[in-house]
């Protein structure tokens, strides 16, 4: 199995969480940005996510913008990063469970 995994993503305008989010500025929650992490996990390696180790939020994503979702293997766990070209919105570690 691969120790890496790159995809893309992109969460849309219409997106129900978003009216609440930040009203006339929307940015995208971090809870869906950790839910990006678990489909992508679980593209990867076919599991669901057990739990986030930790996570850190660096910058805002808007919505309907494309963002690069990384995944590497770190021993058991799996460490994240997600990227809009080259600014780091979000970082951390998976347990990705068995």
């Amino acid at each position: 199995m691969s120790e890496f995994w790159c995809s893309d993503f992109s969460l849309p305008h219409g997106h129900p969480a978003l009216p609440g989010h930040f009203p006339g500025q929307p940015r995208i929650p971090g809870v869906l940005l950790l839910e990006q992490a678990a489909l992508a996990l679980r593209a990867w390696r076919g599991v669901a996510m057990a739990g986030v180790i930790e996570a850190k939020f660096l910058a805002a994503l808007q919505p309907g913008l494309m963002a690069t979702i990384e995944l590497h293997a770190d021993g058991a766990r799996v460490r994240f990063a997600i990227r809009q070209g080259t600014v780091l919105i979000a970082r951390g570690l998976l347990d990705p469970g068995a």
